[in-house]
């Protein structure tokens, strides 16, 4: 299910009349919004699909942050609530390595999982997959910045479909270069304040 419907995105193409093209836009979208969701850092969710929508996820981390072993940073955000965390080094995820939800806080928009100092009973580990935490995570519509930068995004994408492959074209000694089919700058500057801190910038 794509975060944009094709009703938004006819916003950004107003040459477009009728309902003739909706489902390529329906698809425009979906492979957009895949896209974007791979430049923020979002993984396979646990459907084994890439999507920016609500989705649930298990991850493993290996460690918490290095200066704070408090804080269990997860490698995607929006975190919209957390079912459950586990830290075990010998990775089986047993009762006596879950930590319960009185445990810990959630930092929903910089996805961390902060320890209750004083009521944590165990901590995060540091080993290969030792903490698994499955939550759910993504965007919906009241992010009105990250729908305008996906409309932006498939519109460029749509308007470009003549030009695919390209780089110039001559008609009539008259010589025409495309822009790039790459994630518009302007797009990019939204995009990146939603971009998991997992990802090289």
């Amino acid at each position: 299910m794509s975060l944009v419907s094709v009703a938004n995105l006819k916003e950004y193409l107003p040459e477009i009349q009728g309902n003739g093209a909706d489902a390529e836009l329906s698809n425009l979208l979906e492979r957009g919004e895949s896209v974007i969701a791979r430049f923020l850092g979002f993984p396979l969710n646990d459907a084994g699909s890439i999507a920016l929508t609500d989705s649930t996820y298990t991850l493993y981390i290996d460690s918490p942050q290095e200066f704070d072993h408090f804080v269990l940073q997860l490698p995607i955000k929006p975190i919209i609530s957390v079912t459950s965390v586990y830290s075990d080094l010998d990775r089986e995820y047993e009762s006596d390595s879950e930590i319960h939800s009185d445990e810990y806080t959630i930092d929903a928009q910089k996805a961390q999982i902060i320890l209750k100092l004083n009521v944590a009973t165990i901590g995060f580990n540091t080993g290969y997959r030792a903490n698994r935490v499955i939550c759910r995570a993504g965007f919906d519509s009241s992010y009105t910045d990250l729908i305008h930068a996906i409309c932006v995004y498939c519109s460029h994408i749509y308007r470009a479909k003549a030009s695919q492959g390209k780089k110039s074209t001559t008609i009539r000694n008259a010589s025409t270069t495309f822009s790039p089919n790459t994630i518009p700058e302007e797009v990019k500057q939204v995009l990146f304040q939603y971009r998991s801190s997992y990802m090289i910038m």
